[in-house]
C-alpha cells in the first residue's frame, strides 16, 4: 500500500466532503471525568449513514468510475456498514448494487441497505462465508466486486483521522477499532502524512481476535468469531496487507470483551447521549482498560458507528446482555 502524501489525503477529503460535512471531534466533560484525562471523541456515528465507512465508498467509486466508466453494477459482502457505503455510493453513481450478508445479520442494517436501493442476499453463517459467496456471484453476474479492504477505501477513510488531528491538534494516543482494517490503516496514513508522533492503538473484540493473534504470531491466522455485540469487528480471516500496515504503524493491538464493550456503550450514552454500536464503543472500552496509564495524556477515541438494532441496544442499556 502506498504511503500517502498530505496533498493526496486532502484531495480525497475534498471528494468525501462533497457528499457529507465533516463530523465533530468533541470533548465531553463527563466522559473525561470517567477516563481521568483529556478526551476527543470523533463522531463517525454522525455521518449520513451513521458510520465511517461512507468515506471510503465515496473515494473508491469516484476512482472506479475513472478506471471503468462502462461498469454496469457492483457487489460486495458486509455485516452492514460497508454495504451501506457501497449502496449509497453506487446509487449516487447511477449503478445497481448487490449486497451479500450472513444469515442472522442486523435487521436494521439490512433494511437500511435495501432502502438505499441494494439487492440484499443472505448467505452463510459469518462474514467470511458471505464474502466467498459474493466472489462467486461477481463472476456469475458480471458485477464488479467491491473489496472490504483496498487502497482507495483507506484513502477515503483517512479523511476522518485528518479531521480529528486538524481539530484536536497533536494527540498522545488514538484508539481505533479494527474490523478488516481500513479505519486504523487510514489513521496511520493521516498520522504519518502530518508528521505526528501519536501512538495508534488498535482494538479488537476478544470474541474476534484474529488481528491481535496474527500480529503476535507474525503471520495471518484465521480465528473463530464468537462476539455477540461487536458485529463490526467480527473478522475471522485477517487481510494480510492491513496486517502489515498495522504491524508497522500501530503501537499495539488490545482486546476488549463483550462485557467491556457493553459497559462502554452505556458510558457513552450516559456521558454524551450518543448511540454507539459495539465496534463504535470498542475504543472507549480499551481506554477504560488503560485508564490509570492515560492520566495526563491527550487521547482520541474513534466512535466508528452507531448502527445497532433496537432490541440489542435496549438489552445493553438495561445491563441484561
Amino acid at each position: 500500500m502506498p504511503r500517502y502524501t498530505l496533498d493526496e489525503l486532502r484531495d480525497a477529503a475534498r471528494s468525501v466532503q462533497a457528499a457529507m460535512t465533516p463530523t465533530p471531534a468533541q470533548r465531553w466533560p463527563l466522559l473525561e471525568a470517567a477516563l481521568g484525562t483529556e478526551v476527543w471523541l470523533k463522531h463517525e456515528n454522525h455521518t449520513p449513514l451513521g458510520a465511517f465507512k461512507l468515506r471510503g465508498g465515496l473515494v473508491y467509486f469516484e476512482r472506479l468510475l475513472r478506471r471503468e466508466p462502462d461498469i454496469a453494477g457492483v457487489i460486495c459482502a458486509t455485516r452492514g456498514n460497508h454495504g451501506q457505503s457501497v449502496a449509497f455510493a453506487a446509487a449516487r453513481a447511477g449503478l445497481r448494487s448487490v449486497i451479500v450478508v450472513p444469515h442472522g445479520n442486523s435487521r436494521e442494517k439490512n433494511a437500511a441497505m435495501r432502502a438505499l436501493g441494494a439487492e440484499l442476499i443472505e448467505h452463510g453463517e459469518d462474514f467470511q462465508a458471505a464474502r466467498e459467496h459474493a466472489e462467486g456471484l461477481a463472476t456469475a453476474r458480471g458485477l464488479h466486486l467491491v473489496p472490504s479492504f483496498h487502497d482507495d477505501l483507506v484513502l477515503g477513510v483517512a479523511s476522518y483521522a485528518l479531521e480529528l488531528f486538524e481539530s484536536a491538534g497533536p494527540l498522545d494516543v488514538v484508539y481505533v477499532p479494527i474490523g478488516l482494517g481500513s479505519g486504523i490503516c487510514g489513521t496511520i496514513a493521516a498520522r504519518d502524512a502530518l508528521g505526528l508522533a501519536t501512538e495508534i492503538v488498535g482494538v479488537v473484540s476478544a470474541g474476534a481476535p484474529a488481528y491481535a493473534r496474527s500480529l503476535a504470531a507474525g503471520r495471518a491466522l484465521p480465528h473463530p468469531v464468537s462476539t455477540q455485540i461487536a458485529d463490526g469487528m467480527a473478522c475471522r480471516v485477517p487481510e494480510p496487507r492491513a496486517l502489515a500496515i498495522i504491524g508497522a504503524g500501530a503501537a499495539r493491538v488490545v482486546e476488549v470483551s463483550d462485557a467491556e464493550v457493553a459497559a462502554a456503550m452505556r458510558l457513552l450514552f450516559e456521558t454524551t447521549h450518543n448511540v454507539a454500536e459495539g465496534a463504535g464503543a470498542a475504543s472507549t472500552a480499551a481506554a477504560l482498560q488503560a485508564r490509570d496509564a492515560l492520566a495526563g495524556r491527550r487521547i482520541g477515541l474513534i466512535l466508528s458507528g452507531g448502527n445497532i438494532d433496537r432490541p440489542l441496544y435496549t438489552a445493553v442499556l438495561a445491563g441484561s446482555l
